[in-house]
C-alpha cells in the first residue's frame, strides 16, 4: 500500500523553487536572470526583516548554498542596497574570525518602497508656494554642496577630468547611485543607475539641474546632461568633455584667419630706413 506523506512546508517549497532556479542558470539564461532577481529581492527581503544577519544564516533560511547567497550578498552591496560589519565579540564563539553581518542601506529599504518621496514632495510644493521656486533651487544647490562636501579632497587630487569623473563615481557609488564611468569619442560618460530622489526630481526638475551643475564644479570642465531617471530614461548619464577643446562647448574651434587686414595708408609708418638699416 502506497503511503501518503504529509505535505511539505510552505517554506520548504520556497526554498525548493529557489534551488530549482540555481541549479537551472547554465540551461535556461534568461529565466536564470528572472529567477536571480526573484532570489536576491527574498535575500534583501530577510535583511530587512532579519537584520543584521549572516550569510549562513540567510541560507539557512532559504535553503540555498552559502556560495549562492553570498553571490547575491555581494550584488547588493556592490549595488550599494547592503553594507557590512563585524559581529559583537559578546557573542562570538571560539576564537576565529568574527562573523560578517549584512544590513540593508536606505539605498536597500527603498526597493520595499515608503513614504518619503510623497513627503519630500509635499514639503518642496510648500515651499514653492510660500518662498517661490528660487528657494526651491538654493535647497537643492545646498543638497548637492553637502552631497559632495565629503570627496572635494580626493576630487581635487586627481589630475584630469577623465580621473574625476571616474573618482565622482565612485563617491556616487557610495552614496547610493550605482555610478560609473565609460569612455566616449570625446570624453567621458558619467551613468548613475539609481536615483534616490527620481520621484521627487519629475517634480522639481532643480534638483537635476543642481546636480549637473556641481558636476561640472567639481570636474573642473563643462559637462552635458544626456538622459535622467526622473524623465524615464534608464540611468542619469551626463557627458563629461575631456578633449582640449572642451571649453569651447565641444566643438572645435575654428582655425583663426593668417591674412591681416590692409593697413590705411595715413596709419602706415612712413619713416625713412636709416641708412645700412632694415625695415622691420
Amino acid at each position: 500500500m502506497k503511503k501518503v506523506g504529509t505535505p511539505p512546508a510552505a517554506a520548504e517549497v520556497g526554498a525548493a523553487a529557489d534551488v530549482a532556479t540555481e541549479l537551472g542558470s547554465a540551461a535556461q539564461p534568461g529565466m536564470a536572470a528572472h529567477g536571480d532577481g526573484r532570489t536576491r529581492h527574498t535575500v534583501a527581503r530577510l535583511l530587512l526583516e532579519r537584520g543584521p544577519i549572516t550569510a549562513a544564516a540567510v541560507a539557512g533560511e532559504l535553503g540555498v548554498s552559502p556560495t549562492a547567497v553570498r553571490r547575491h550578498l555581494d550584488v547588493l552591496v556592490a549595488e550599494g542596497e547592503a553594507y557590512t560589519r563585524e559581529s559583537s565579540p559578546r557573542g562570538r564563539r571560539g576564537r576565529g574570525r568574527p562573523a560578517k553581518l549584512y544590513l540593508l542601506t536606505e539605498v536597500g529599504r527603498a526597493r520595499f518602497g515608503h513614504a518619503y518621496d510623497d513627503l519630500a514632495v509635499a514639503a518642496l510644493r510648500f515651499i514653492a508656494e510660500h518662498e517661490g521656486e528660487q528657494a526651491v533651487r538654493e535647497f537643492a544647490d545646498r543638497r548637492m554642496a553637502a552631497l559632495v562636501a565629503n570627496h572635494r579632497e580626493v576630487l581635487a587630487a586627481a589630475a584630469s577630468p577623465a580621473e574625476r569623473a571616474e573618482v565622482l563615481a565612485d563617491a556616487l557609488t557610495r552614496e547610493g547611485y550605482a555610478a560609473s564611468t565609460r569612455s566616449v569619442g570625446s570624453g567621458e560618460q558619467l551613468c548613475q543607475h539609481h536615483c534616490p530622489v527620481a520621484h521627487v526630481a519629475a517634480d522639481f526638475p532643480q534638483l537635476c539641474e543642481a546636480e549637473t551643475a556641481a558636476f561640472a564644479e567639481v570636474l573642473g570642465t563643462h559637462v552635458q546632461r544626456l538622459a535622467t531617471i526622473a524623465n524615464g530614461d534608464a540611468a542619469c548619464t551626463t557627458h563629461v568633455p575631456t578633449a582640449r577643446f572642451a571649453d569651447s562647448g565641444g566643438d572645435r574651434p575654428e582655425p583663426a584667419e593668417t591674412s591681416a587686414a590692409p593697413v590705411p595708408k595715413d596709419q602706415q609708418n612712413t619713416a625713412p630706413i636709416p641708412d645700412g638699416g632694415e625695415s622691420v
